[in-house]
């Protein structure tokens, strides 16, 4: 079995996310049969959905919530790490077979990325990192840029005959989360405070990407689409809340960023229940 990300290993992690979804079933068939993850539990009107080992990602059913807000606080997408490149290499391969439709396909220097929209306009990132020891750090900021993937090489690690995708393997984890805020700043200043959080990179004035550990990042925050943005609207779609599993906390304890977004934390290797 492949090791767990060094991602989730670092004292703060990401460890779940809830979306508020206007047809939870159409979502989690999405999320099931595109995706790749498997429906681990219900409960009422909440799916919850996983790799074999963990849960991931939970769907909240409310039927007459408004359309999210692209230009509001909210999310910009949920990250689901992988494993291995070679597991990316079959998600590409399940992509071209069921032509899936992809919204880009970046490399990132520390990680390989692809990029899609749920039916309901959530952002989704499936990506795999490069060997930790192959980032390059200047003054506590990690090098990372957007230049077009290698394809044909990503594919190329699938071993040959390799049986195929068959969803997403043990040990894949949500690695980050990037969300919509009002402002960059006032973000990294949440992160820092409330988790300890340390500022590894920014795009400008426009993004920043915050982590625990010595990660790339477990957080991003940009205005590329919701500069200025106020408090979330509670009765829209889209993201419900961020679980965060940390070594550090005692108990299950709920913040709010600077947007009303709530940050759930629970201790490490203890999942709340939603």
């Amino acid at each position: 079995m492949s090791e767990l990300p060094f991602a989730a290993t670092t004292p703060v992690s990401v460890a779940r996310v809830g979306l508020k979804a206007r047809d939870a079933e159409a979502l989690a068939a999405f999320y099931r049969t595109v995706v790749g993850l498997q429906e681990l539990a219900r409960d009422g009107e909440t799916i919850t959905l996983g790799s074999p080992d963990r849960p991931l990602l939970v769907l909240e059913s409310d039927s007459g919530a408004k359309p999210d807000d692209p230009r509001g606080a909210g999310l910009f997408h949920t990250a689901f790490l992988l494993p291995g490149r070679a597991d990316l290499g079959r998600w590409i391969n399940h992509a071209i077979a069921d032509r899936i439709s992809i919204d880009g396909a970046s490399d990132h220097i520390v990680s390989e990325a692809l990029y899609l929209s749920d039916p309901e306009g959530n952002g989704i990132e499936i990506y795999a990192d490069r060997p930790r020891q192959e980032w390059k750090w200047n003054d506590g900021m990690v090098e990372m840029a957007t230049a077009r993937m290698d394809i044909p090489g990503v594919v190329g690690s699938v071993p040959a005959g390799d049986a195929g995708w068959s969803g997403m393997p043990e040990n894949t984890v949500v690695g980050h989360v990037h969300l919509r805020v009002g402002d960059p700043r006032a973000a990294e200043d949440f992160w820092h405070r409330e988790f300890g959080f340390d500022t590894v990179a920014r795009y400008g004035t426009q993004a920043a990407f915050l982590s625990s550990g010595g990660y790339h990042h477990h957080i991003g925050a940009n205005t590329w689409q919701s500069a200025g943005a106020g408090p979330r609207d509670p009765s829209r779609t889209g993201l419900s809340w961020v679980e965060m599993r940390s070594a550090l906390a005692p108990g299950f304890v709920e913040r709010r960023d600077p947007w009303g977004t709530s940050i759930r934390v629970v201790p490490d290797k203890v999942t709340a229940t939603a």
